[in-house]
């Protein structure tokens, strides 16, 4: 299993719109408002490295409101 860790800007006044949005992409398992730098963090859990770039691409910088975001992916244990 791989996971990855996104950090996520949003738009001013869509953070909450974003953070709803992630609750509906496959492969996302938890989602964190934060304060600081990023206003989101999300975990996503695949089997294959492979997976995370379609997730990224296609649906989490996809959504309306996301500004953008940083990819922290851990090493396979």
């Amino acid at each position: 299993m791989i996971k990855a860790y996104i950090l996520i800007v949003a738009n001013p006044g869509e953070t909450k719109a974003v953070f709803d949005a992630l609750a509906g992409i496959e492969g996302v398992t938890q989602a964190h408002q934060v304060m600081g730098p990023y206003d989101i963090v999300a975990e996503i859990e695949v089997d294959d490295l492979a997976d995370i770039p379609p997730i990224l691409s296609e649906h989490i910088r996809t959504i309306d409101g996301v500004e953008n975001t940083t990819s922290l992916v851990t090493f396979p244990s």
